[in-house]
């Protein structure tokens, strides 16, 4: 009992030590603002969007699960793309803006309205190989960072980002 006693004083005091020095903590690097973090612009609006929305065509928002953050960005504006994330652009005709997805966790990732061409730009870390794939699993296209490009999103329902 005396020694349990001693070994818990014993640590007690190491941690009181620890706590008393160690300077006030600093936050991390967001994984969306980062050292690494990379500007880009959103390209102008698709062609023939406006009449699609003025025309009252009925749209749906582009979708994926599991669910990864996102942005709606205007045509023609900055956004930043942060260390550690693929992001996809994808036009949401519902809102007549670009939405950006950060997909940042290791997943396989199922699209849905996913139309038109769009933006990909692989600013993962730790050099992971991502993969497009279509409706039966095949695989479109394989990349790993940094890469960026134009992509038809119809034929893509699904990527994995690691």
């Amino acid at each position: 009992m005396k020694r349990l006693t001693l070994g818990l004083a014993a640590v007690v005091a190491s941690l009181a030590a620890a706590v008393s020095t160690t300077g006030s903590a600093q936050a991390v690097a967001s994984a969306e603002h980062g050292p690494a973090a990379r500007t880009m612009k959103t390209p102008p609006a698709p062609e023939g969007a406006k009449t699609m929305s003025a025309m009252g065509a009925t749209a749906a928002s582009p979708g994926i699960s599991p669910y990864a953050r996102s942005v709606h960005v205007p045509p023609n504006s900055d956004f930043t793309c942060g260390s550690g994330n693929l992001c996809t652009m994808v036009w949401d005709p519902t809102v007549s803006k670009w939405e950006i997805f950060y997909l940042y966790t290791c997943d396989r990732y199922s699209l849905s309205n996913w139309l038109g061409t769009g933006k990909y730009f692989d600013n993962q870390t730790g050099n992971p190989t991502s993969y497009f794939y279509d409706r039966n699993g095949k695989v479109l296209k394989s990349f790993r960072p940094p890469a960026s490009g134009s992509q038809d999103w119809g034929p893509v329902w699904s990527i994995r980002n690691c």
